[in-house]
């Protein structure tokens, strides 16, 4: 049954969603773009800092750990503050964060870089929790759309990184390099500054329940959204009511949930890895010159911008299952393609390229189809990335570690492997599994 409260008027005014959109691309290509730009450089900053490959790793492992510790807090205070605050103060903590982890201060050391990568993770870990409130708030007719193309934005922002760092490094420095993209961040807050309104008091105020349910489940219309809620209910025994006030199991005491967080962990510890040390890894597996790797490693995130947009696409014609098979596929390709065919480097960075961005959405995808109202589904999605990041912020140091121990780059490719041919397995189960038993 529809909610019986009123749809919540759009904030901005008409004839300025493009803009708005438009600010919200700018915001997405500064949420992982601090991050690739450091594995193109990782080993310069290594040698200057005097760190153990491991150590290297937490510069990249630090904001993924923050992803996962600092989400329930953040969620808290965005019930408290206005989106538009919120960004503005993820995009202040990104810059400061950018420039403070590139600062030569003599009085600080190595421990300045890691303060500063503390304040990335911080002020992405907000964005990444804002965006989506966005996206579904304001654009509720077109949330997969936009869901697209902010995830091809984050892409895009990865790719300019990845590929422009080592020539700049080697033009002006590591920490020159590093901080020149402080700008991105800079640009995004002065558009988004100047071109989105202040929120109504009242409006700031409601709560989160007030929002209209989003279509946020890529392969479904509205209508079916509300259907699967009143499922949902009926199945519970409770029928005539609000699917948001019915009696359900917490999103935590559903083992769907879990298998979600273990499907997740895996995706993103296997992103990680891959994002921290590809670079390197080309260079030792695959011959690439250490100027060039930079640019190589860079096809592994250019081509997560096609796949982005491709799950939407894809649904239209194939089950969510049929969608996932490929996407497994297309991710084996790359520690598969590494381990026996190494010279073909280009083809498995770019098939798991596209796979690593299109899983991401379709793992949300389940959330949204899973939990389709907005209490269960935030919930399950702050569940999600809390326990999933945390794994994935160990993966970089790990990887790094096993380097060390063993003097390859073969043994952390395999360990990869391994984790994706897990995730493929439990993929499978949950692509294929009946939607209301997890409700």
């Amino acid at each position: 049954m529809p909610s019986s409260r009123p749809p919540r008027p759009s904030t901005f005014r008409g004839g300025i969603d493009g803009v708005l959109l438009v600010a919200v691309l700018l915001v997405a290509v500064n949420l992982r773009a601090p991050l690739t730009a450091l594995p193109p450089v990782v080993a310069d900053v290594a040698a200057d800092l005097d760190l153990t490959a491991a150590a290297a790793g937490l510069l990249t492992g630090i904001p993924v750990l923050c992803f996962a510790l600092a989400t329930p807090a953040v969620a808290g205070l965005l019930g408290r503050s206005s989106l538009r605050t919120a960004i503005a103060v993820a995009l202040t903590l990104i810059f400061a964060g950018t420039v403070l982890r590139s600062a030569d201060l003599a009085a600080l050391g190595a421990a300045g870089t890691f303060a500063g990568t503390v304040l990335l993770g911080l002020g992405i870990t907000t964005a990444n929790l804002a965006v989506p409130m966005i996206a579904q708030r304001d654009f509720p007719g077109h949330v997969a759309t936009v869901t697209g193309l902010y995830t091809a934005a984050i892409n895009v922002g990865t790719v300019a990184t990845t590929a422009l760092t080592a020539p700049l490094a080697d033009a002006v420095g590591w920490r020159w390099a590093l901080a020149s993209w402080s700008v991105l961040a800079v640009v995004a807050l002065v558009w988004w500054l100047r071109t989105v309104p202040r929120e109504a008091r009242e409006r700031r105020n409601l709560p989160a329940e007030a929002a209209p349910d989003p279509t946020t489940a890529e392969t479904k219309t509205g209508a079916a959204v509300e259907a699967d809620a009143l499922a949902a209910s009926a199945a519970e025994g409770v029928t005539g009511t609000d699917p948001t006030t019915a009696r359900e199991r917490h999103v935590l005491a559903t083992p769907f949930t879990w298998w979600l967080c273990a499907m997740f962990a895996l995706q993103s510890s296997s992103f990680y890895a891959l994002t921290a040390w590809l670079p390197l890894v080309l260079e030792d597996l695959a011959g690439i010159p250490r100027s060039a790797s930079g640019g190589a490693a860079s096809l592994f995130q250019g081509f997560a911008i096609v796949g982005g947009l491709a799950v939407p696409l894809a649904a239209r014609r194939l089950s969510l299952r049929q969608t996932f098979v490929g996407i497994a596929v297309l991710w084996l390709t790359l520690p598969v393609g590494l381990l026996v065919a190494p010279g073909l480097w280009a083809v498995w960075a770019s098939a798991a390229g596209v796979a690593q961005a299109a899983n991401f959405v379709v793992i949300f995808t389940l959330v949204a189809q899973r939990y389709p109202t907005v209490r269960r589904g935030r919930q399950a999605s702050a569940t999600v990335q809390s326990v999933g990041y945390c794994l994935a912020a160990v993966a970089p140091t790990a990887a790094g570690a096993l380097q060390t121990a063993t003097g390859t780059w073969t043994v952390p490719v395999a360990v990869v492997l391994g984790a994706l041919v897990v995730m493929t397995g439990i993929g499978l189960v949950l692509t294929g599994a009946p939607r209301r038993r997890a409700a």
